[in-house]
């Protein structure tokens, strides 16, 4: 017998990676307005064509994670701050529902914003689900202080290239890192992999 009480799975995606992009809209927006930027100074800072700016602020476009890294880099935050799903005291619990689901429309990945977005942590983390086969590089500006992440290994396996150091991680490791230099995140294996990213971002905004 059809279940007709739940709706198409391709209607949900399509609803949730609304809603993402409406909130990465509204984030970018309060941040640039936070730093008293304007779009050519934002523009300017983080390489992004000012055109692509203010699509993505109008939620009219579809960014991936290279664009978007970019834009955390030029307005002094981690990506996953472009993820949060409201504002500051919304308690310390948030449930798997109301986790923000997002998917990179150019490699695949999928990354999904795990901290509530209560209290005053700058530890923030994201579950991620990569695709076998895919390769995402983020050629990273320098932020002062740099950003400290640890991914932990879920399942399936990792190649990471830091700056000029490879490591190859397998379900279990955990790798600290400092994101001050170029990196690429790439699954060479045939299944998907699954890991934890853990990021401490001083400088996130309160």
């Amino acid at each position: 017998m059809m279940d007709i009480t739940s709706p198409p799975d391709d209607a949900d995606a399509q609803d949730a990676a609304a809603g993402v992009n409406a909130r990465i809209a509204q984030r970018v927006r309060e941040l640039r307005a936070a730093r008293g930027l304007s779009l050519q100074a934002l523009a300017e800072r983080c390489g992004v064509s000012r055109s692509m700016i203010s699509l993505i602020e109008r939620g009219a476009a579809s960014p991936t994670a290279v664009v978007l890294d970019r834009l955390a880099a030029g307005l002094g935050v981690a990506l996953a701050s472009l993820f949060d799903a409201g504002p500051p005291g919304g308690g310390p619990l948030r449930r798997h529902a109301d986790q923000a689901l997002w998917r990179d429309p150019a490699s695949g990945y999928a990354r999904r914003s795990l901290s509530p977005s209560g209290g005053s942590s700058a530890l923030q983390l994201v579950e991620v689900t990569f695709p076998a086969g895919a390769r995402v590089a983020y050629d990273i500006a320098v932020r002062q202080p740099a950003l400290q992440q640890q991914l932990w290994m879920l399942a399936g396996s990792m190649d990471i290239l830091l700056g000029e150091a490879r490591f190859q991680l397998r379900a279990g490791d955990c790798l600290a890192m400092t994101l001050d230099c170029p990196i690429v995140f790439s699954n060479p294996q045939r299944t998907p992999a699954r890991y934890l990213l853990a990021t401490l971002d001083p400088l996130a905004p309160p």
